[in-house]
């Protein structure tokens, strides 16, 4: 993995991603060059002039934009406007969950990152799932068919959002391939998080059932081919509510997150890589928790092992063979214990082709296009 701050994993996860994502190398040099003696001071020290950094990247990028669009040039200026976005969001990514002016701005990637959709890409829209008497925030990308179309949902993990999966490129990947994608702020993350306090559960079948009532209120949407792809930590989200939630056509766990209890375990004795600084204020905010003690005991129901035996539906694990936060031996006993899946593949990504970090952010594009391609098949089929 390209490492801009020697022995800063958490940073460097944040770079790479970033690259990966539609970043230029100048300008993330550019946001990175005032910060690099900070990085050699660990991952939390530093995070408040790394969004001064990168946010002043974004925000010169944003006044060219603007600059671009009065004069009529559309879509140099919506290609601003997105990239401006990608670094505010993973710049605000870093940030602690304490940070009082985090939500502010978050609120600037949502309005930069509409600006890009109005300019660049009018057929991503801006929608909201029902749940639960509240709204889940989300993107609807419609690929390019008058018929109804086999749709993707996508949840991100711990610590993304969807303007992050957005920027990934996946979601286009799979409209190339007539299909369309429903990119969703689930509870614990992104919007659905920062702006509407909601957190996340062990039950993620709930807000399966909502995404599926929600397509198939859509005339655009297949009834009988929705998939459900996660990220991350998403990569327990998917399976959990594949295995109870049989309106799903297909799912995809993109980083084998099978036991992540026990993952919290392991990182309480520093085994392993955390994806984010201030890493156990940020758990207890994704999860509604205030003591740590409560929270380990929590997410010991975070768990696999059980639930895997009731996918009914093909079942894709990709995962990274260099996956420093989430071990390898989790992918295969995913896997193993997936018996009765019509069909099931385990695809682990060695450092040899790319795409070996955790859910491939090294090489992400190489991940994702093997994950489009799987999915295109498996609808068709």
């Amino acid at each position: 993995m390209f490492e801009y701050f020697p022995g800063n994993y958490v940073w460097n996860l944040g770079v790479v991603a970033t690259l990966n994502s539609g970043g230029l190398i100048d300008e993330v040099d550019r946001a990175c060059r005032p910060i690099r003696d900070l990085a050699a001071q660990g991952s939390d020290v530093g995070t408040k002039e790394f969004m001064a950094s990168w946010a002043a990247v974004a925000e010169s990028l944003a006044e060219q934009a603007a600059a671009e669009e009065a004069a009529g040039r559309k879509r140099s200026a919506g290609q601003k406007y997105l990239r401006a976005t990608n670094y505010l969001a993973q710049a605000e990514r870093m940030q602690s969950a304490k940070a009082p002016d985090r939500n502010a701005f978050y609120q600037r990637c949502l309005d930069l990152q509409q600006k890009a959709f109005d300019l660049l890409d009018p057929a991503t829209t801006r929608v909201a799932v029902p749940f639960e008497g509240a709204l889940l925030p989300a993107y609807f990308k419609k690929a390019a068919t008058d018929s109804p179309a086999p749709t993707v949902v996508m949840w991100n993990g711990l610590d993304s959002t969807k303007e992050h999966m957005y920027a990934s490129g996946f979601a286009h990947e799979l409209a190339e391939r007539g299909i369309h994608t429903l990119l969703v702020d689930c509870p614990g993350s992104g919007e659905a998080l920062r702006m509407h306090g909601l957190t996340s559960r062990v039950e993620t079948e709930h807000w399966a059932t909502a995404c599926v009532d929600y397509l198939l209120s859509r005339d655009d949407v297949a009834a009988d081919r929705i998939g459900l792809v996660g990220w991350s930590l998403g990569g327990y989200y998917a399976p959990r509510a594949a295995a109870f939630e049989k309106r799903l056509a297909l799912c995809v766990a993109w980083g084998a997150n099978h036991d992540w209890g026990a993952v919290q375990k392991r990182r309480l004795e520093r085994e392993g890589e955390n994806p984010v600084p201030h890493y156990w204020d940020h758990v207890l905010w994704v999860w509604g928790e205030t003591e740590l003690d409560t929270f380990i005991k929590k997410v010991e129901a975070v768990n696999l092992d059980g639930i895997v035996e009731h996918i009914s539906v093909p079942f894709l694990i990709a995962h990274g063979e260099n996956d420093r936060q989430i071990p390898l031996a989790y992918a295969r006993r995913s896997y193993e214990q997936a018996v009765n899946a019509p069909k099931r593949e385990l695809r682990i990504f060695t450092a040899q082709e790319g795409g070996a970090e955790h859910i491939g952010l090294d090489h992400l594009s190489h991940v994702s296009v093997y994950i489009a391609d799987w999915i295109a098949r498996e609808f068709r089929a």
